[in-house]
């Protein structure tokens, strides 16, 4: 497979027909194919696991979170590989393949009986488990959709903007344009996906439900193969994330390098190869400092560059780390802000199964996956309604276009988060008592009445996620732009984690007589609500953090250099 490689700063050398609108319409249509892929498992697999697989309580909460987690940190390792070695097209088309084996792994146990465990007539006292190697197997295909992610999630929007050449002003335009096409295919694949797939799989059959995302994937890979020759594909030229590590690594080397009255910093080769320059300074000298002073003239080479890449990096790698550090006091608030938003995406989904579903004077069979969309639906909501309607309006009374700051929105996104977690811990203790008083496992509560949990959840999401992506994205200079994607999906990855530590020592410490809080397949015998007034505690926790101390770096003017 012939694919032109250029470096960034080339674009002017290709030929026309290369990049451009012409190259876009590919790369939109092989990203809408994998989101409406991949999203179609997301929306359901609670659902699939507890019917299919006869799974629940911890082991189930601890699969599903494992596996959130390891799709988004990845990420990191998907960017590295891209950066470094194989550029975006080829990380890409690999991270497609490998997500397309994963799901048709996932079309064959849906297909085949021997590969999933008996069904259980009664739900609520189920002991069919699926066996070792049934688990195996289904855990090799959740590893091939995580490897997948990886490779895919870092690389779609960044490949979109090598197509086309931003020093210019129609280069700009045209990137802006591409962003908002980008968007809008991501949100008719995701609600598609939310939608008729998720609605296939619960209500007509899973077999079916999994051949269409395995089919999409197809059409993906295809249709992306198809456009190869008209990609302008950007050459690999190493990592910031090895950089980063690199400047760690350096300075620790040298931590006992003390600061002095003339001290010779390593600055690095120019962008047009001119030799190395060097800068004497007497400021304050900080740790990572070290790792760009020159201690031994023989850590430079004959052309004055650095000889031992991890004992000599140059300031503008101290730098970049130090772009980075600057971020982790207000990216901790984002990590406990995705601890809240994962609760609803699996417990939420679970008490949706055990609630009445019926909706309707026809009365319609709501999928309990459906939930997630009122989450989507209220963050598009709010967000037509700042940009279209408030934020005009103010502009008209005050003669100023004002808008939240980046600080005051993270604050009201953690207090949504609050009372998102209070209203479902209250909404849980109704459903449950519902149930016991009937004596049935599906409680007689109309799951409508999950809708304000949700709903608050696509709030906390729309004021406190948007806003940490944003601030990690004006924060960093432009040639860290795809750091801060990965770092922004990197809290979502250890909120996963803390989540799976946190259920599992929850669990260690209420278990008592084969009992617990969360133990139990059967919501009806758990306490969930407990473990949603914690996680509102934690949420209480993470708003005088940031009111006290992270707020002072939410400011948006500042950025990286």
């Amino acid at each position: 497979m012939d694919v032109e490689s250029s470096s960034p700063s080339s674009h002017a050398l290709i030929k026309k027909e290369k990049g451009g609108w012409r190259a876009i319409k590919y790369i939109i249509a092989n990203e809408s194919f994998e989101k409406l892929a991949s999203m179609s498992l997301i929306g359901n697999l609670s659902v699939y696991l507890m019917t299919k697989y006869n799974l629940g309580g911890v082991f189930l909460v601890n699969v599903i979170n494992i596996w959130f987690g390891s799709c988004n940190i990845l990420t990191l390792a998907g960017a590295f590989v891209s950066d470094a070695y194989l550029g975006r097209f080829w990380t890409l088309l690999l991270g497609s393949i490998a997500s397309f084996i994963g799901m048709g792994i996932f079309a064959l146990t849906a297909a085949l009986p021997s590969l999933r465990p008996d069904a259980c007539i009664d739900p609520s006292n189920c002991s069919n488990q699926p066996a070792k190697w049934q688990l195996g197997v289904l855990f090799s295909g959740l590893g091939l959709l995580a490897i997948g992610a990886g490779g895919v999630r870092p690389c779609n929007i960044a490949f979109g903007a090598d197509q086309f050449d931003t020093s210019t002003k129609k280069g700009k335009a045209h990137l802006e344009t591409f962003f908002n096409w980008w968007y809008f295919s991501f949100t008719v694949a995701l609600v598609i996906a939310l939608t008729g797939v998720v609605y296939i799989q619960t209500n007509i059959s899973w077999v079916i439900g999994f051949v269409i995302p395995t089919a999409c994937l197809a059409l993906s890979i295809t249709t992306f193969v198809i456009g190869q020759h008209t990609y302008i594909c950007a050459k690999a030229e190493g990592s910031v994330f090895a950089d980063i590590v690199k400047v760690v690594t350096a300075a620790c080397k040298k931590r006992k390098v003390k600061p002095g009255s003339d001290i010779t910093f390593y600055i690095g080769p120019s962008n047009d190869g001119s030799p190395t320059t060097l800068v004497r300074d007497k400021h304050r000298l900080r740790f990572f400092d070290k790792a760009s002073i020159v201690t031994n003239p023989n850590e430079l080479n004959e052309d004055g560059n650095a000889k031992y890449k991890w004992r000599l990096c140059s300031v503008q790698q101290v730098k970049n780390l130090k772009c980075v550090t600057a971020i982790l006091p207000v990216w901790v608030t984002g990590i406990a802000c995705f601890i809240l938003t994962d609760q609803q995406n699996i417990y939420g989904i679970l008490q949706a199964m055990q609630m009445d579903k019926t909706f309707g004077p026809h009365n319609f069979q709501v999928p309990a996956g459906w939930m997630n969309l009122v989450s989507m639906i209220t963050l598009a909501i709010w967000i037509s309604l700042y940009e279209c309607v408030i934020i005009p309006i103010v502009k008209q009374i005050t003669g100023r276009k004002k808008r939240l700051t980046l600080k005051h929105r993270i604050e009201i996104g953690i207090v949504m988060g609050i009372i998102c977690m209070i209203v479902a811990g209250f909404q849980e203790k109704k459903r449950r008592a519902s149930a016991l008083k009937n004596g049935s496992f599906v409680s007689p509560v109309s799951i409508v009445m999950l809708l304000p949990q949700f709903a608050l959840a696509g709030l906390t999401e729309a004021f406190s996620a948007v806003a940490l992506m944003e601030f990690l994205t004006v924060r960093m200079p432009e040639h860290m732009r795809a750091v801060a994607g990965a770092i922004f999906f990197l809290s979502s990855s250890i909120a996963s984690y803390i989540c799976t530590l946190l259920i599992n020592v929850i669990d260690a410490v209420t278990r008592k007589e084969g009992k617990s809080w969360l133990g139990d397949k059967d919501l009806n015998k758990n306490r969930l609500e407990n473990y949603f007034f914690i996680i509102a505690g934690i949420q209480v926790a993470n708003l005088l953090y940031f009111r006290l101390f992270a707020s002072r770096y939410a400011t948006e003017n500042k950025k990286g250099h």
